[in-house]
Protein backbone atom coordinates (compact mmCIF):
# COMPACT_ATOMS: atom_id res chain seq x y z
CA UNK A 1 0.00 0.00 0.00
CA UNK A 2 1.17 3.51 -0.75
CA UNK A 3 1.45 6.05 2.04
CA UNK A 4 -0.51 9.32 2.00
CA UNK A 5 1.55 12.18 0.64
CA UNK A 6 1.96 15.42 2.57
CA UNK A 7 4.52 17.44 4.47
CA UNK A 8 5.77 16.16 7.80
CA UNK A 9 3.95 18.81 9.84
CA UNK A 10 0.63 17.93 8.19
CA UNK A 11 1.22 14.22 8.74
CA UNK A 12 1.89 14.85 12.43
CA UNK A 13 -1.36 16.81 12.77
CA UNK A 14 -3.34 14.01 11.12
CA UNK A 15 -1.63 11.34 13.19
CA UNK A 16 -2.33 13.26 16.38
CA UNK A 17 -5.99 13.44 15.35
CA UNK A 18 -6.06 9.66 15.01
CA UNK A 19 -6.23 9.31 11.22
CA UNK A 20 -3.93 6.30 11.19
CA UNK A 21 -6.14 3.34 10.29
CA UNK A 22 -6.26 1.14 7.21
CA UNK A 23 -8.94 -0.82 5.39
CA UNK A 24 -7.02 -3.46 3.47
CA UNK A 25 -8.13 -5.41 0.43
CA UNK A 26 -11.29 -7.46 0.72
CA UNK A 27 -12.17 -10.75 -0.97
CA UNK A 28 -14.59 -9.57 -3.66
CA UNK A 29 -13.26 -6.61 -5.67
CA UNK A 30 -14.58 -4.49 -8.48
CA UNK A 31 -12.75 -1.89 -10.54
CA UNK A 32 -14.37 1.56 -10.61
CA UNK A 33 -13.10 3.92 -13.32
CA UNK A 34 -14.51 7.38 -12.73
CA UNK A 35 -15.08 9.70 -15.71
CA UNK A 36 -12.13 8.70 -17.88
CA UNK A 37 -14.25 9.87 -20.79
CA UNK A 38 -13.00 11.85 -23.79
CA UNK A 39 -14.26 15.09 -22.27
CA UNK A 40 -11.78 14.68 -19.41
CA UNK A 41 -8.89 12.95 -21.19
CA UNK A 42 -8.48 14.80 -24.52
CA UNK A 43 -7.25 18.38 -23.98
CA UNK A 44 -7.41 19.12 -27.70
CA UNK A 45 -11.15 18.51 -27.81
CA UNK A 46 -12.47 19.60 -24.42
CA UNK A 47 -11.89 22.52 -22.01
CA UNK A 48 -12.47 20.11 -19.12
CA UNK A 49 -9.62 17.80 -20.03
CA UNK A 50 -6.06 17.57 -18.78
CA UNK A 51 -3.00 15.56 -19.69
CA UNK A 52 -3.68 12.22 -18.01
CA UNK A 53 -2.34 9.73 -20.56
CA UNK A 54 -0.18 7.92 -18.01
CA UNK A 55 -3.07 7.55 -15.59
CA UNK A 56 -5.44 6.32 -18.33
CA UNK A 57 -2.87 3.75 -19.44
CA UNK A 58 -2.44 2.54 -15.85
CA UNK A 59 -6.20 2.26 -15.45
CA UNK A 60 -6.35 0.29 -18.71
CA UNK A 61 -3.82 -2.21 -17.33
CA UNK A 62 -5.99 -2.78 -14.27
CA UNK A 63 -9.13 -3.09 -16.39
CA UNK A 64 -7.44 -5.65 -18.64
CA UNK A 65 -6.36 -7.73 -15.66
CA UNK A 66 -9.83 -7.53 -14.15
CA UNK A 67 -11.23 -8.83 -17.43
CA UNK A 68 -8.82 -11.77 -17.32
CA UNK A 69 -9.84 -12.58 -13.75
CA UNK A 70 -13.58 -12.14 -14.14
CA UNK A 71 -13.58 -9.19 -11.73
CA UNK A 72 -16.44 -6.70 -12.33
CA UNK A 73 -15.53 -3.41 -13.98
CA UNK A 74 -17.71 -0.31 -13.71
CA UNK A 75 -17.12 2.84 -15.75
CA UNK A 76 -18.81 6.16 -15.08
CA UNK A 77 -19.34 9.12 -17.37
CA UNK A 78 -21.07 12.47 -16.97
CA UNK A 79 -23.62 13.25 -19.67
CA UNK A 80 -26.62 15.57 -19.83
CA UNK A 81 -29.80 15.96 -21.83
CA UNK A 82 -29.70 18.64 -24.57
CA UNK A 83 -31.77 21.01 -22.44
CA UNK A 84 -29.38 20.60 -19.46
CA UNK A 85 -32.25 20.46 -16.99
CA UNK A 86 -30.75 17.33 -15.47
CA UNK A 87 -27.56 19.27 -14.66
CA UNK A 88 -29.19 21.15 -11.80
CA UNK A 89 -27.12 23.79 -10.06
CA UNK A 90 -23.79 22.19 -10.88
CA UNK A 91 -23.94 23.59 -14.41
CA UNK A 92 -24.11 27.09 -12.87
CA UNK A 93 -21.01 26.50 -10.78
CA UNK A 94 -19.11 24.74 -13.58
CA UNK A 95 -20.52 25.97 -16.92
CA UNK A 96 -17.94 24.04 -18.95
CA UNK A 97 -19.78 20.84 -18.02
CA UNK A 98 -22.38 21.73 -20.64
CA UNK A 99 -20.14 20.22 -23.35
CA UNK A 100 -20.92 16.77 -21.92
CA UNK A 101 -24.12 15.85 -23.75
CA UNK A 102 -25.70 12.44 -24.07
CA UNK A 103 -24.63 10.83 -27.33
CA UNK A 104 -21.72 13.20 -27.91
CA UNK A 105 -18.13 12.14 -28.51
CA UNK A 106 -17.01 13.89 -25.31
CA UNK A 107 -19.34 11.67 -23.26
CA UNK A 108 -17.80 8.45 -24.60
CA UNK A 109 -15.21 6.48 -22.68
CA UNK A 110 -11.56 6.90 -23.61
CA UNK A 111 -10.93 4.12 -26.16
CA UNK A 112 -7.63 3.21 -24.49
CA UNK A 113 -9.64 1.62 -21.66
CA UNK A 114 -10.96 -1.16 -23.93
CA UNK A 115 -14.33 -1.41 -22.19
CA UNK A 116 -16.08 -4.67 -22.99
CA UNK A 117 -19.67 -5.90 -23.20
CA UNK A 118 -19.30 -7.52 -19.77
CA UNK A 119 -18.65 -4.13 -18.13
CA UNK A 120 -21.14 -1.72 -16.59
CA UNK A 121 -21.47 1.92 -17.64
CA UNK A 122 -23.07 4.33 -15.17
CA UNK A 123 -24.19 7.69 -16.55
CA UNK A 124 -24.17 10.23 -13.76
CA UNK A 125 -25.15 13.86 -13.36
CA UNK A 126 -23.10 14.90 -10.34
CA UNK A 127 -19.71 14.27 -8.80
CA UNK A 128 -20.24 11.01 -6.95
CA UNK A 129 -20.62 7.78 -8.92
CA UNK A 130 -23.20 6.76 -6.31
CA UNK A 131 -25.41 9.87 -6.16
CA UNK A 132 -28.67 9.29 -8.02
CA UNK A 133 -27.43 6.06 -9.64
CA UNK A 134 -27.85 2.31 -9.14
CA UNK A 135 -24.15 1.74 -8.48
CA UNK A 136 -24.47 0.72 -4.81
CA UNK A 137 -27.16 -1.82 -5.68
CA UNK A 138 -25.10 -3.14 -8.60
CA UNK A 139 -22.03 -3.68 -6.41
CA UNK A 140 -24.05 -5.20 -3.59
CA UNK A 141 -25.76 -7.64 -5.94
CA UNK A 142 -22.32 -8.74 -7.16
CA UNK A 143 -21.19 -9.30 -3.53
CA UNK A 144 -18.46 -6.67 -3.95
CA UNK A 145 -16.65 -5.53 -0.82
CA UNK A 146 -13.70 -3.63 -2.35
CA UNK A 147 -13.52 -1.01 -5.10
CA UNK A 148 -10.25 -0.27 -6.89
CA UNK A 149 -10.70 3.35 -7.91
CA UNK A 150 -9.14 5.05 -10.92
CA UNK A 151 -10.26 8.10 -12.87
CA UNK A 152 -10.67 11.86 -12.79
CA UNK A 153 -10.57 14.19 -11.12
CA UNK A 154 -8.80 13.34 -7.89
CA UNK A 155 -10.19 16.37 -6.08
CA UNK A 156 -13.66 16.14 -7.62
CA UNK A 157 -15.51 13.09 -8.84
CA UNK A 158 -12.94 10.59 -7.57
CA UNK A 159 -13.03 12.04 -4.09
CA UNK A 160 -16.84 12.26 -3.99
CA UNK A 161 -17.13 8.66 -5.17
CA UNK A 162 -14.58 7.43 -2.64
CA UNK A 163 -16.36 9.09 0.27
CA UNK A 164 -19.67 7.58 -0.80
CA UNK A 165 -18.11 4.16 -1.38
CA UNK A 166 -16.94 4.11 2.23
CA UNK A 167 -20.33 5.31 3.45
CA UNK A 168 -22.05 2.50 1.55
CA UNK A 169 -19.78 -0.07 3.16
CA UNK A 170 -17.28 -0.74 0.36
CA UNK A 171 -13.52 -0.61 0.89
CA UNK A 172 -12.17 2.15 -1.41
CA UNK A 173 -8.63 1.55 -2.67
CA UNK A 174 -7.47 4.62 -4.61
CA UNK A 175 -4.87 3.83 -7.26
CA UNK A 176 -2.67 6.88 -6.81
CA UNK A 177 -0.95 6.56 -10.19
CA UNK A 178 -4.25 5.95 -12.03
CA UNK A 179 -6.15 9.03 -10.81
CA UNK A 180 -5.60 12.46 -12.30
CA UNK A 181 -6.39 16.12 -11.78
CA UNK A 182 -5.86 19.39 -13.63
CA UNK A 183 -3.34 20.73 -11.12
CA UNK A 184 -0.75 19.10 -8.88
CA UNK A 185 -1.78 20.91 -5.69
CA UNK A 186 -5.38 19.65 -5.50
CA UNK A 187 -4.27 16.22 -6.70
CA UNK A 188 -1.73 15.65 -3.96
CA UNK A 189 -3.77 17.34 -1.22
CA UNK A 190 -6.79 15.16 -1.93
CA UNK A 191 -4.75 11.98 -2.22
CA UNK A 192 -3.33 12.73 1.21
CA UNK A 193 -6.70 13.53 2.74
CA UNK A 194 -8.50 10.54 1.19
CA UNK A 195 -5.68 8.25 2.26
CA UNK A 196 -5.94 9.58 5.79
CA UNK A 197 -9.71 9.54 6.26
CA UNK A 198 -11.64 7.58 3.66
CA UNK A 199 -9.54 5.13 1.65
CA UNK A 200 -6.33 3.21 1.32
CA UNK A 201 -3.86 4.35 -1.32
CA UNK A 202 -2.24 1.81 -3.59
CA UNK A 203 -0.33 1.74 -6.87
CA UNK A 204 -1.25 0.09 -10.14
CA UNK A 205 1.32 -2.60 -9.36
CA UNK A 206 -0.31 -3.22 -5.97
CA UNK A 207 -3.68 -3.62 -7.68
CA UNK A 208 -2.30 -5.99 -10.30
CA UNK A 209 -0.64 -8.13 -7.64
CA UNK A 210 -3.95 -8.28 -5.76
CA UNK A 211 -5.89 -9.25 -8.87
CA UNK A 212 -3.34 -11.97 -9.65
CA UNK A 213 -4.62 -13.79 -6.54
CA UNK A 214 -7.86 -14.54 -8.39
CA UNK A 215 -8.10 -17.37 -10.92
CA UNK A 216 -8.26 -16.56 -14.61
CA UNK A 217 -11.61 -17.08 -16.29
Amino acid sequence: MAHPQGDEHTRQIYQHAGFTGGLGFGRHPAVLVVDFQVGFTDPERSPLAGDCSREVENAARVVAEAHRRGVPVVFTAIAYEPNLRDAGLWIKKAPSLQVLRLGSALATLDPRLHAGPQDTLVIKKYASAFFGTSLAATLTAADVDTVLVAGATTSGCVRASVVDALQYGFRPIVLSDAVADRAEGPHHANLFDMGSKYADLASTEDALAYLHEFPQT
